[in-house]
């Protein structure tokens, strides 16, 4: 559910207040936050701002596209793996799982060529 329009967006007072300091001031320097759910307003275009995730703190640069989202949405708080097997690709023909060992997007290498047969012996 959204915000009601009565109260306007949520920006944390904290952080704005740091923001128009360093507006001010022209200073660039990068900001530590907490505050995840706050709406980015467009004073903070040109500004970094280093948003935790939980675990560490990831620096956003914000630009003009950002106006009116939340500064959460640029800080992802889970990391991406991978579906099925790590390492494994499954053969469509014959279903059996080979390793992968180039990397995507990268063309295939090709089966070496077996070593010429030794000379017979007389």
């Amino acid at each position: 559910m959204s915000r009601s329009l009565k109260k306007g967006p949520f920006i944390d007072a904290k952080l704005f207040a740091k923001i128009e300091a360093m507006h001010a001031a022209r200073d660039k320097k990068v900001i530590k936050t907490w505050a995840r759910r706050s709406m980015i307003p467009p004073e903070f275009v040109g500004f970094t701002i280093s948003v935790h995730n939980g675990n560490k703190f990831i620096p956003v640069y914000v630009s003009e596209n950002m106006v009116g989202h939340k500064l959460g949405e640029f800080s992802p708080t889970r990391t991406f793996r991978k579906h099925g097997a790590a390492g494994k690709e499954v053969d469509k023909k014959g279903g059996k799982k080979t390793e992968t060992t180039t990397a995507p997007g990268a063309p295939a290498a090709t089966p070496a060529a077996a070593p010429a047969a030794a000379p017979a012996k007389k």
